[in-house]
């Protein structure tokens, strides 16, 4: 733990951030920018709903977030202590009458069959499904402290794999991990790209089998290394698209349109983690950016805005907004507790 990640309080930072741009980009999500122009007048002013409700995005992060919280009180974290907790809430979100706020399809299938005791996770995965649904959850994975770096991959990549089986999914969750844990711990964001594409180089063919166990074999590929690798490579491409974008695009065209719209893992990643670096200064500003835009907003945004948040720390946001964000005590809980 580094003296800055105690100073700026980056785990609060991070999970208010999420929830503020998922509440931000809820009203918005569906709507193309002229729309949302209409509904919503000039997308720099954009102002926080009331009241500030939040997404399955949010609910779900809380979801992974409690249950690593009760794996880790239990001991050393590993895979089997890792997805009993993670399965039942899981179940718990799928079950909720709060879950009304238009979840995934693939959330929604899997936690379902996730229900049935003594079934295999592996049988409830949808492998052909690389929604952002597994990643826009992933951010306690990547605030959490005491993680060796297996571990933290490990983890990553079985929660989005509980419920989203494509490589794809799996390395789209373990680097926006890595992207947060890197911004949380200080890195400068003019280099994380750089240090991104490292990161997917060095891990393209690592099959994590200790957490995954035979996932791999429910696809079409003939190794656990092929399969995963063509995950990593997709990665490495909405990388490379990345870099080009935050070098060429204008702040005031949809950044859509550069990385993609955000319904699948990767460009989700990609579009939100571009309006942090087209706002590195200006969080609330990315936030909106990130609002205004015409894919998947609030998943979008709430990875803008852990991202930022990771960054900034806790500060970043208004207190006025903060203070009034569905879920607030929850999100402040685990982040104190991580923080800490």
């Amino acid at each position: 733990m580094t003296t800055t990640t105690l100073a700026k309080r980056a785990a609060t930072g991070a999970l208010i951030g999420l929830a503020l741009g998922d509440a931000l980009g809820f009203p918005t999500e569906f709507n193309d920018v002229p729309s949302i122009l209409a509904k919503c007048g000039p997308w720099r002013q954009m102002e926080l709903p009331r009241p500030a409700i939040v997404t399955d995005d949010t609910q779900m992060t809380l979801a992974v977030g409690h249950g690593l919280r009760t794996a880790m009180d239990r001991g050393l974290l590993g895979p089997r202590r890792l997805e009993r907790p993670l399965r039942e809430e899981f179940v718990d979100w799928y079950q909720s009458p709060d879950n009304n706020r238009a979840p995934g399809h693939t959330c929604l299938v899997a936690c379902g069959l996730l229900k049935a005791e003594g079934r295999p996770w592996q049988e409830a995965s949808q492998p052909h499904s690389k929604g952002c649904g597994a990643n826009m959850r992933v951010a306690p994975l990547g605030l959490v402290q005491g993680l060796s770096e297996e571990q933290r991959a490990g983890a990553a990549q079985l929660q989005a794999a509980l419920t989203h089986g494509h490589p794809t999914a799996l390395a789209a969750s373990d680097l926006t991990a890595h992207a947060i844990r890197l911004l949380a711990q200080g890195a400068e964001p003019t280099g994380l790209i750089g240090l991104l594409r490292s990161y997917a180089y060095e891990n393209r063919s690592r099959y994590h089998s200790r957490w995954l166990g035979d996932l791999w074999s429910r696809s079409d590929d003939p190794t656990p290394e092929r399969f995963i690798a063509r995950g990593w490579d997709e990665c490495l491409a909405v990388l490379d698209r990345l870099r080009d974008a935050v070098r060429t695009a204008s702040p005031e065209t949809d950044p859509c349109l550069a990385t993609g719209e955000g319904w699948i893992a990767e460009e989700a990643f990609a579009t939100g983690l571009l309006c942090f670096l087209l706002f590195v200064d200006e969080p609330v500003t990315a936030l909106r950016r990130a609002a205004c835009t015409s894919g998947d907003s609030d998943s979008i945004a709430c990875l803008t805005g852990a991202f930022a948040g990771a960054h900034h720390g806790s500060d970043a946001w208004p207190t006025e907004w903060a203070d009034r964000i569905e879920y607030q005590s929850d999100l402040v809980s685990l982040g104190a507790l991580w923080d800490a």
